[in-house]
């Protein structure tokens, strides 16, 4: 189910990617969120997506993140690889919350997760790095 609200930076998504052409992205994954809100921008936001398989080569656009607990099936392992060198602006249209299930009554019971502000910090490093701009790095600090 779509979302309606801008994420903030660092909730977990799931994004599906369908529509896309190989070797973008092709299919449903876990994303990061790592824009904020912007008024111009309205049901657009910027994200990173997940792997849960380490790349051939770790790069300085790659970082793993470690789920405690883990993401619903099938998204349920214990660590993700941050794939930088790929990030995305989308409509709020291919995002979701994770699903943990049902209640009683048949409503959705939804993953609302963000991660840590450090780890926050690591995936906007990659960001740079895989965009090239790497030496700006070192003046990067979390919000």
């Amino acid at each position: 189910m779509a979302i309606h609200f801008h994420p903030d930076p660092g909730t977990v998504l799931i994004c599906d990617f369908s529509g896309f052409r190989a070797t973008e992205m092709i299919k449903r994954r876990p994303v990061v969120v790592i824009s904020p809100r912007f008024r111009q921008r309205n049901g657009l936001c910027t994200i990173v997506p997940l792997s849960l398989t380490r790349p051939r080569t770790v790069c300085d656009f790659h970082c793993e993140l470690t789920f405690d607990p883990v993401l619903p099936d099938p998204y349920n392992a214990p660590r993700m690889w941050v794939k930088a060198d790929m990030i995305y602006a989308v409509s709020f249209d291919r995002l979701s919350l994770p699903c943990l299930g049902k209640d009683e009554t048949g409503k959705r019971i939804y993953d609302v997760r963000r991660i840590g502000e450090a780890d926050l910090l690591q995936v906007r490093t990659c960001v740079l790095n895989g965009m090239g701009l790497g030496g700006l790095t070192d003046g990067l600090v979390a919000l």
